[in-house]
């Protein structure tokens, strides 16, 4: 029971707090603009992301292990896959968004329209679909004929998949190249954005303009950091930590998938002014 309260309330954080994002980017025309519009992507993300698990992870802690039919374990299984490929590409997409802001900052009205966010919106949520599905229809091969219980908070591809009573590796190696060439291809293309963006920030020749894009950067840094720090110990932990204990991966799967999410309206609440002095003032005043 103890466990479930920091859980509780790191929920409860993460959809209040990326639910005031959305409502504030939604209220204020003036930041209908790629940057803002790209936060509330990613705010509309982590509330989804946490959702398709925490709720189902408290009722474990608060009444035991519970039942769940496959086809519902094969949907939260889609959905938090699916959701955590998209949070990537988000990520992905707000890096790309500061590298042209930054690095070429005449072209950025022409390059990042409505349109354009609108079609990565799109992008986003379908490569998240094709990544996803073949992983699916892996699980749907299998036959099994041993224990019904996942040792695990929710429903994950390899979870299901050691349930079976076949061979598991083509699943396996398909869980890794998928998330090599996604995950892992994001990660170096933002990593190859801020080292741009850092190399075109030590350049400007005024130290205002290089302490305004530090600010700028700052909390897309701090959350970029945090969800694939987390993301990858976690995956790398499960393939190849046979050693660490099963409740410590765990424990690592639950975190990768509700840290970031808290802590994004957090970082993004402290570092961007405008957001900051938007929610002040939808908060009450004392009299």
């Amino acid at each position: 029971m103890w466990i479930s309260i920091p859980f509780s309330f790191m929920y409860l954080l993460a959809v209040i707090g990326n639910g005031l994002v959305i409502a504030v980017v939604a209220s204020d025309r003036s930041l209908h603009e790629p940057m803002y519009l790209f936060l509330t992507m990613l705010a509309l993300n982590d509330v989804f992301l946490c959702t398709v698990t925490v709720p189902k992870m408290l009722l474990i802690f608060w009444q035991g292990p519970s039942l769940s039919t496959f086809a519902a374990c094969l949907t939260q299984m889609f959905l938090v896959h699916a959701l955590f490929l998209s949070e990537s590409a988000v990520l992905l997409a707000m890096a790309f968004d500061r590298y042209v802001a930054i690095c070429a900052p005449l072209h950025y009205a022409t390059l990042l329209t409505g349109s354009l966010i609108g079609k990565v919106g799109l992008a986003l949520v379908a490569r998240s679909v094709v990544v996803v599905t073949p992983g699916v229809l892996l699980i749907l091969r299998l036959h099994f004929c041993r224990s019904n219980v996942i040792r695990h908070t929710y429903c994950e591809n390899m979870g299901i998949a050691k349930l079976a009573c076949n061979s598991i590796t083509l699943n396996s190696i398909y869980g890794l190249t998928a998330a090599l060439l996604t995950t892992g291809l994001d990660c170096i293309l933002i990593s190859l954005s801020y080292w741009l963006i850092l190399r075109t920030v030590f350049q400007l020749p005024s130290r205002e303009a290089r302490k305004k894009a530090f600010g700028t950067c700052g909390a897309h840094i701090c959350v970029i950091l945090t969800f694939y720090t987390l993301a990858f110990f976690s995956f790398f932990t499960h393939r190849f930590g046979h050693h660490v204990p099963r409740h410590a991966l765990i424990l690592l799967a639950n975190l990768y998938l509700l840290v970031p999410p808290t802590m994004n309206p957090i970082i993004y609440g402290v570092k961007t002014k405008e957001i900051r002095m938007r929610v002040l003032a939808l908060c009450p005043q004392p009299n």
